[in-house]
């Protein structure tokens, strides 16, 4: 990001940060002088964590709730700094004494923190910390219940939460001409492949989140359409986020104005392969939504309005991607 930051103008960039692997004030100066660098185009994504096994290597040992209770005496010390420049803290977690920034952000009062997390712990802490709350693609129904829970939380503290969704995506010309290419990508898994990949997603991990695509498809290759045009074929082998809008340009962008409606303004987007589905977004997809795009000349179908798009932070969605 560092260096693709003096490279470009326009683009934004979302950097995680996992709390425990370094100091909050560190991660702070870090996140500062980035965001000096682009010139205010840094986001910053909280990842928690959801493999004890793979926490521990980062010498985290904590248990599945009280990550959360850590995290938020990590970014309580981190927004201070941030915002203020300095930060006393005497937690259970975490202990900073007189802890400086330097140089603020171009940002005020702080660059965007985005968050995804399933549990009830997760959203919790959501409320009190986060700018954008962010769900791997589920169906529709599951998602209005993480956002009726997430603005509850977030009101409990006085505050708005906004949202995210992040999805893969497999567009084609049609219908059909998509369905094919998301069988084609699975199609060379083997029946051992998968129960090996579900193996360890299970085993290894305490990820609510994850719990939740697993239960998607429990590792059937035979039902992926979990809802219409949300495929679960991705989840089958991978780890996070594990499904895809799958259509023409007409109809996946449809399913995005169903997600539209429950609140989310912003998407996290990705494909396989990642660039060749980038181009494919780019050119079909981007009309229908009316994005500008190679193929900008045509009229989006649902008006001359822009149905997302924008840049910044808040308003309307933002396409970013993510590999």
């Amino acid at each position: 990001a560092a260096d693709l930051a003096a490279r470009t103008e326009r683009l934004k960039f979302l950097v995680a940060i996992r709390p425990g692997t370094a100091t909050p004030a560190y991660y702070a100066r870090l996140a500062s002088t980035l965001d000096r660098v682009s010139n205010g185009r840094l986001l910053l994504n909280i990842v928690v964590g959801g493999s004890a096994q793979e926490l521990a290597g980062d010498g985290i040992f904590l248990p599945h709730d009280e990550r959360y209770d850590h995290a938020a005496e990590f970014f309580k010390v981190f927004n201070e700094l941030i915002e203020t420049g300095h930060s006393t803290l005497d937690g259970k977690y975490i202990k900073a004494v007189d802890a400086k920034l330097g140089l603020p952000p171009v940002q005020q009062p702080r660059p965007p923190i985005y968050f995804g997390g399933s549990s009830d712990a997760a959203i919790d802490f959501a409320g009190g910390i986060v700018d954008k709350y962010l769900t791997w693609g589920e169906p529709p129904a599951q998602v209005a219940e993480k956002i009726a829970h997430a603005r509850r939380a977030a009101a409990a503290r006085g505050r708005e939460a906004t949202f995210g969704i992040r999805l893969h995506f497999i567009v084609r010309e049609t219908d059909d001409e998509a369905w094919e290419a998301a069988d084609r990508l699975i199609s060379r898994l083997s029946d051992e492949a998968i129960a090996s990949a579900q193996d360890v997603l299970t085993k290894n991990s305490d990820s609510v989140g994850q719990a939740r695509m697993v239960a998607l498809h429990n590792g059937r290759r035979d039902k992926l359409e979990v809802s219409p045009n949300l495929w679960a074929g991705i989840g089958l082998v991978r780890s996070g986020a594990g499904t895809a809008l799958v259509g023409s340009p007409k109809t996946v962008a449809a399913r995005l104005r169903e997600y539209q409606a429950l609140g989310i303004d912003t998407v996290i987007a990705s494909g396989y392969p990642h660039v060749e589905e980038a181009y494919r977004v780019s050119e079909l997809l981007f009309p229908e939504l009316g994005l500008p795009g190679p193929r900008n000349q045509l009229r989006a179908s649902f008006g001359d309005r822009q149905v997302f798009g924008g840049g910044g932070h808040g308003g309307n969605v933002r396409l970013t991607s993510a590999s």
